[in-house]
């Protein structure tokens, strides 16, 4: 997809993204990050408009983020403690914040943002440099699932009632393990709107090895955020590495 940005998803979407994904984060997922967080701080890797953040800040765990997307950030800015949190404006596959996190985290599939193997190991060894001895990083992806696509595409219907439709249109290039989507927004009145969005996926295993090349190790995979045992059938994992003594 030419032209694409690592703040192009961000900037695009930024004034509809809380009402496209207005659920608050599963209190389990909160839990199980202010465990891991301890008495922090945190430090969330595409931090956008705050979803997650805000509620561990509520906690009483001091967050700091990293997001491409300066307009992504204005609206975590104008949240309720939004302006008690600091952010880093960069690319969060190479880092340089000059502290450590007891833990840094990235969900929602976020870390596939970064677009190639090098820049996802680059991260990897970033955030193990962020790390105090005993640090945890934690990622939030899915499984991938090649059956998804016919003959390298996939169109699926988002939204559906009277006056909107949504679509999402992928294309996929296995030798690369990237994929390129479109998500159209049609609505009545308005003209159609579209919010591009490039990935790169990784296999389970495939991260692994890029913690192990930074000097961490598997501590625990989950199905999901409530501990649920991962196995074949599960569509995604929560990784959880802990940085090597």
């Amino acid at each position: 997809m030419d032209g694409f940005t690592p703040s192009t998803y961000g900037d695009r979407i930024a004034g509809h993204y809380d009402d496209f994904y207005a659920e608050e984060p599963p209190s389990a997922e909160i839990n199980m990050l202010a465990e891991l967080a301890g008495r922090g701080p945190a430090l969330e890797l595409g931090i956008g408009t705050g979803q997650v953040a805000l509620p561990l800040h509520d906690r009483g765990i001091t967050v700091e983020g990293i997001d491409a997307s300066e307009d992504m950030v204005g609206r975590l800015r104008a949240k309720p403690g939004g302006t008690e949190i600091s952010v880093t404006i960069a690319d969060f596959g190479a880092f340089d914040l000059g502290r450590q996190f007891t833990l840094v985290y990235v969900p929602a599939n976020t870390f596939f943002a970064l677009l190639t193997q090098d820049a996802q190991v680059a991260c990897f060894r970033a955030v193990a440099s962020h790390l105090v001895s005993g640090g945890r990083f934690l990622i939030e992806a899915f499984v991938p699932d090649l059956q998804l696509f016919d003959h390298g595409q996939r169109t699926a219907t988002i939204d559906l009632d009277v006056d909107t439709v949504a679509i999402d249109s992928s294309r996929i290039d296995p030798a690369t393990q990237r994929i390129d989507s479109q998500l159209v927004v049609i609505r009545d009145d308005q003209m159609p709107r579209t919010y591009p969005v490039a990935l790169r996926y990784a296999w389970p295993s495939e991260l692994d090895l890029m913690a192990h090349l930074a000097g961490m190790h598997l501590e625990h995979r989950w199905g999901n955020w409530t501990r649920e045992r991962f196995d074949s059938s599960s569509t995604g994992h929560i990784s959880v590495w802990k940085l090597d003594s």
